[in-house]
């Protein structure tokens, strides 16, 4: 691997990044609700503490209760850009415990590789954007402008964390963001988005063997199911395959029948209930593409006097694009290029993440980070030791390069 400073500082770096990754994914922070000892808390004060021990400024926010923001401010004290650098405090559940061949909370090193559940997504990289920056102090390395580590809650759920931190005025005068993810350290410039739909059906409770009494609200989503099949085929003909992020989809994810009480083979429920996750891709629009299903949905009822719907959007989050030439994008591009001695690769992010919200902000996003893309939220999750070291060398020859390039 070429090295852009001095071998003995690759060194401190990879030992700094390996033990701060470990200290990170040994306290567990999975969101529970009601449970103050599996949320973020605990793991948000190990960082500000972390954070204010090597210097920089840090500031904590509860979003809601026992769920709080980190903000580590550097400021070179020159003019210039604000690069942004993000990466979540919580996890997934670890699931089934003892189906894990290491403990998920113990990121135990076995043959190059740390195991533990956020050792990929993404306290590994979240360790790698702090010593990056840590780095750079050490040396003190000049630059002009000013580096925003965003330390937010909730990017599993429902992104509160992030979306408060632009509410409070961070991400104001931002200039550029790296999203601290799990990407196999490509270039990611895309994301697909996602809309969470829930539809709720209702009939009339009935006897299964007198059908003609009731009305049967699973016949009437079954009908719907078979138009918005058609409906994702016909998005996917109109819009082809995305050259980063593939196709446009829409999964019926859960199906539940009846909503409340116990289900029983002899009675005809009263109320079933679907959910759909919808990814798009940045040539379909989202309120076209909801049009679209509402439309479905008057016309099923339009044929039927007795379908009855209602239609919840829990979650939208537009798909985003960042142009190659965009100044953060060719910072991490010459960076990977730098580091690794290969051509960087580019691609696009299947899910969504924090940096949805930064992008609907105005701020130009790319995606990398250590970590198989395949392997979040995976049972014996893992991040590659090495690649952790590469990616702390990444994220601060980026911000290095970001930050002292010339404005356009």
């Amino acid at each position: 691997m070429k090295k852009l400073y001095p071998e003995e500082t690759y060194a401190r770096d990879r030992e700094a990044v390996i033990q701060l990754t470990r200290e990170l994914v040994r306290i567990p922070s999975v969101y529970r609700e009601n449970d103050p000892t599996g949320n973020e808390a605990k793991v948000a004060g190990y960082v500000a503490n972390y954070l204010n021990r090597i210097g920089i400024e840090t500031h904590m926010e509860e979003v809601v209760p026992g769920r709080p923001n980190v903000i580590g401010i550097v400021d070179s004290g020159k003019p210039g850009k604000t690069l942004l650098f993000e990466g979540h405090t919580d996890v997934v559940t670890a699931g089934n415990r003892e189906s894990w061949e290491y403990d998920p909370f113990g990121a135990e090193i076995v043959e190059g590789k740390m195991y533990g559940r956020g050792t990929n997504d993404t306290k590994g990289n979240l360790a790698c954007m702090i010593t990056a920056v840590h780095s750079i102090l050490l040396d003190q390395a000049a630059f002009t402008g000013k580096i925003i580590l965003c330390i937010p809650c909730d990017e599993e759920g429902l992104m509160q964390g992030i979306k408060h931190f632009i509410e409070q005025g961070w991400a104001d005068g931002v200039d550029g963001a790296i999203i601290c993810e799990p990407e196999e350290n490509q270039v990611c410039i895309a994301q697909r988005g996602a809309i969470r739909l829930q539809v709720d059906i209702y009939g009339k409770m009935a006897h299964g063997a007198i059908s003609w009494s009731g009305i049967n609200p699973n016949w009437r989503l079954a009908r719907l199911l078979v138009q918005l099949e058609k409906l994702e085929k016909d998005e996917q003909e109109r819009y082809g395959e995305d050259p980063l992020l593939k196709w446009p989809s829409i999964t019926p994810t859960i199906i539940q029948s009846p909503v409340k009480g116990e289900a029983q083979i002899n009675v005809i429920p009263d109320h079933c209930m679907l959910t759909l996750d919808i990814r798009t891709v940045p040539a379909q629009n989202h309120d076209d593409l909801l049009q679209q299903i509402y439309s479905i949905v008057d016309r099923l009822k339009a044929e039927d006097a007795d379908f009855r719907a209602e239609l919840t959007v829990v979650d939208n989050r537009p798909p985003t694009a960042t142009s190659k030439d965009d100044p953060v994008v060719q910072a991490v591009y010459e960076a990977v290029k730098g580091v690794t001695g290969k051509t960087p690769v580019y691609n696009g992010v299947p899910g969504a993440t924090d940096g949805t919200f930064l992008h609907v902000h105005g701020i130009p996003i790319v995606t990398i980070g250590a970590g198989d893309r395949d392997v979040p939220h995976q049972l014996n999750e893992y991040v590659e030791i090495e690649e952790l070291a590469e990616t702390t060398a990444i994220y601060r020859e980026a911000a290095l390069r970001f930050l002292n390039r010339e404005n356009d």
